[in-house]
């Protein structure tokens, strides 16, 4: 069982930057593909970001790419999301989730198996 929460949301303008950071609790944190989704209002959650258990390959949506870092401190069981040149469309609750154990990567949200609350980032214009 692993839990996970985010942290690091706030209200920004357009241009500006934040880091997400997603706490997990529970054993061998490193060996779980991990990811970053998002959900607009009225719009369906969607994938932003993930990176591999092994290896630390990242992949990210085409809409971020460039823009946005994922990465993961394993001793720190804690995942990041650098979220910069944030645009008014970046607008979301932004959720931090982790696929099964061992499994080398996960990219959908029907995939995931544990799921964090959520963190709110609004972007201005």
């Amino acid at each position: 069982q692993v839990q996970l929460v985010e942290s690091g949301g706030g209200l920004v303008q357009a241009g500006g930057s934040l880091r997400l950071s997603c706490a997990a609790s529970g054993p061998s944190f490193s060996t779980y593909p991990m990811g970053w989704f998002r959900q607009a209002p009225g719009k369906e959650r969607e994938f932003v970001a993930a990176i591999a258990w092994i290896g630390g390959r990242t992949y990210y949506a085409d809409s971020v790419k460039g823009r946005f870092t994922i990465s993961r401190d394993n001793a720190k069981n804690t995942l990041y999301l650098q979220v910069n040149s944030l645009k008014p469309e970046d607008t979301a609750v932004y959720y931090c989730a982790a696929g099964p154990q061992y499994t080398i990567v996960v990219l959908t949200t029907s995939d995931m198996k544990y799921w964090g609350k959520g963190t709110l980032v609004t972007v201005s214009s």
